[in-house]
């Protein structure tokens, strides 16, 4: 899955627009910033000039990053989903077994993710453990302090119609 990404249209459309936002808008804005710097003079001690830059590059590494997510997207058709184990699109309810506490959360793709609201990458380490699994399982999820383990209650697939 390294090479491909996963994700649903709607993340798609989300990663596109945030390019071409920052390729259309914030780039040329800060590019001007930039020369607006560098023609007052001594670039030594043109403190503008160097948080400029600074500012021009990290929006250059963020363009790098999302042309390089939408390269390798490939976008997963809901129909395609088999909806009697956890996959992609699902929403989980899990119980861990030790503290006997509840959880909700959404395996989503790049570009939807939201770790406040429980939105969680359907490539990160965890959703890649319970994917699969079935209502009643139980699943090992590696952690830095060791291992806890997730009881799968309840699988739910809510499709929106844009996705």
């Amino acid at each position: 899955m390294a090479d491909r990404m996963p994700m649903s249209r709607k993340g798609y459309e989300k990663l596109k627009a945030e390019l071409q936002h920052l390729e259309d808008v914030e780039m040329p804005a800060i590019t001007e910033k930039v020369a607006n710097a560098r023609a007052e003079g001594d670039l030594k001690e043109n403190a503008e000039y160097h948080g400029s830059r600074e500012t021009q590059g990290m929006i250059q590494a963020k363009i790098n990053l999302l042309k390089s997510k939408l390269s390798k997207a490939h976008i997963i058709d809901p129909s395609s989903v088999d909806t009697s184990v956890i996959g992609f699109f699902a929403t989980i309810t899990v119980r861990d077994v030790d503290m006997d506490e509840e959880e909700v959360y959404s395996l989503v793709g790049s570009g939807e993710e939201d770790f406040m609201n429980n939105k969680i990458l359907v490539d990160s380490p965890m959703a890649q453990k319970l994917i699969g699994k079935k209502v009643g399982d139980v699943v090992e999820i590696p952690a830095p302090k060791g291992t806890y383990e997730l009881e799968v209650l309840k699988i739910e697939y809510k499709f929106d119609e844009d996705e």
